[in-house]
């Protein structure tokens, strides 16, 4: 048994997600196919690169995850292979892979360039179906990287653009919006362990998260440690700032979305 995962913009409107699978399950029907999700905003690559990078890890090694957010499909924009932490990635390359190229060593590199293992004709406007569906299927059956194409350097990938959290004064941390779920939590770019530099040693601190004209004192732990209607700031499960609404919508609420400013800080 090999595992596919898919993460793309596509939605579930249309039957984009499922003629990828039908592509998929034609060439490798041992193949199990998992949708991590088909909801990144359209032409989200940042999104598209956390979603990605908060994920993989809890599927079984030797799996191959494809992202499919390419708002260049048609250009001469590469399609990248790689393996990294035990896992498999193939995508266009325009920064979806970017914060997985830093955080793990690469064992291999390749620009796919093989058209054997396309579907042809080729689409302009579809290289879910016909380049990054076949290909995944093709590794899955054992194809090897020397096979796929051209061996590519790390450092000519794209990288994504996207400016990450930045420490300030060693006492203030400013960072972003970067999703909003279906309960209306939002998500920001800011990480536990970014949060966790600015206790300075102290087992305590009073941490302030600022949002828009609205200020939360302290981190919660779940959801219900602060009363019906009243927003909250925690780690989320992905180990990211989040702030929430009991049993509420965050988001509306606040009227606040992807690219808002956060600004984490110790009340003196």
């Amino acid at each position: 048994m090999r595992i596919i995962t898919l993460t793309t913009d596509f939605g579930d409107k249309d039957g984009y997600a499922g003629v990828m699978k039908g592509v998929i399950l034609g060439i490798a029907p041992q193949a199990v196919v998992v949708d991590i999700t088909h909801q990144i905003d359209p032409q989200d690559r940042v999104q598209a690169a956390f979603s990605i990078r908060s994920s993989f890890r809890y599927f079984p090694d030797a799996t191959v995850h494809v992202v499919v957010v390419d708002p260049g499909v048609g250009t001469g924009r590469a399609v990248v292979v790689f393996e990294a932490s035990g896992h498999i990635f193939l995508g266009p390359d325009n920064g979806v892979f970017d914060l997985v190229r830093r955080e793990e060593e690469m064992r291999w590199l390749v620009a796919v360039d093989n058209p054997d293992l396309f579907r042809h004709p080729v689409s302009n406007t579809f290289h879910g179906r016909d380049v990054f569906a076949p290909v995944a299927a093709h590794i899955t059956n054992g194809v090897p990287p020397d096979q796929l194409g051209s061996p590519m350097a790390p450092a000519d990938m794209v990288a994504l653009d996207y400016s990450p959290p930045r420490l300030l004064n060693k006492e203030v941390i400013t960072g972003r919006i970067i999703d909003v779920d279906r309960f209306g939590n939002l998500i920001s770019d800011i990480d536990a362990d970014q949060i966790e530099s600015l206790r300075h040693g102290q087992p305590d601190p009073s941490i302030v998260i600022a949002l828009g004209n609205h200020r939360i004192d302290g981190l919660a732990v779940t959801y219900q440690d602060r009363p019906p209607g009243s927003l909250s700031a925690y780690i989320g499960s992905r180990r990211f700032l989040e702030i929430a609404l009991n049993q509420g919508n965050a988001a509306s609420r606040l009227g606040i979305g992807k690219g808002s400013a956060v600004r984490v800080s110790v009340k003196s």
